[in-house]
């Protein structure tokens, strides 16, 4: 990534919680809400169908040094395997830049009640926000469409909701749910195989790639 093309992403972020300064409040260091729309989460269990956690292991997104706090096990690996992909394809990660688990119960979309159960992380939440969307450069949106399209569904993309945030990620499925442990399974072979197959082998640009993903968004879509 070129020093303007990282300029003008840190602009486009920026601004948007620049414009929306008198409205707009930073919400447990996860997202920017709307003062007004930020409500306490109640229950036990987040909007994902995750038991709500007292707290959460640090983990290292391999290759940058920066950690994040998830919920341990299947969820750990998928995200983990999502925040590899974003250092290593789109932009290199620095600290700060990734948040996971928290305790602050203040959520402005329902969604983010699953950073309380460490099955979600935000990515650069203060470039992209909670109703800010079309931030991401079209190559980049193509690495973000192969992760969801290799992972089958098991994560979806704060850029594709109703009321978007694109630097959300979350798991789908609940806790041992078939799919879910398939993927991390699968996640878990590369890592443990010979070169690391699954981070920095991929090639999302591959034209039997692009086919795959464009066939995978229509079909959920």
């Amino acid at each position: 990534m070129n020093l303007m093309g990282l300029s003008r992403r840190r602009f486009v972020g920026l601004a948007a919680g620049v414009a929306a300064t008198a409205t707009l409040v930073d919400v447990g260091g996860v997202g920017t809400a709307s003062a007004a729309d930020a409500r306490a989460w109640k229950g036990a269990m987040s909007a994902n169908g995750w038991p709500l956690l007292d707290k959460a292991v640090g983990f290292t997104v391999e290759g940058s040094g920066v950690k994040v706090s998830l919920a341990e096990g299947d969820a750990a690996t998928v995200l983990l395997h999502v925040a590899r992909r974003f250092h290593y394809e789109i932009d290199s990660l620095r600290a700060g830049d990734i948040h996971g688990w928290t305790n602050d119960d203040k959520v402005a979309e329902g969604y983010e009640s699953n950073y309380l159960s460490g099955s979600a992380m935000a990515i650069r939440p203060l470039w992209y926000p909670v109703g800010s969307a079309g931030n991401l450069y079209p190559n980049e949106l193509v690495v973000v469409r192969d992760i969801l399209t290799e992972l089958d569904g098991v994560i979806a993309w704060g850029g594709d909701f109703t009321t978007p945030k694109e630097s959300h990620f979350e798991i789908t499925l609940t806790p041992g749910h078939p799919r879910l442990k398939g993927v991390a399974r699968k996640i878990r072979g590369w890592n443990d195989g010979p070169g690391n197959a699954g981070v920095g082998a991929i090639d999302a640009f591959d034209p039997r790639r692009r086919r795959t993903a464009r066939a995978f968004q229509r079909r959920v879509s």
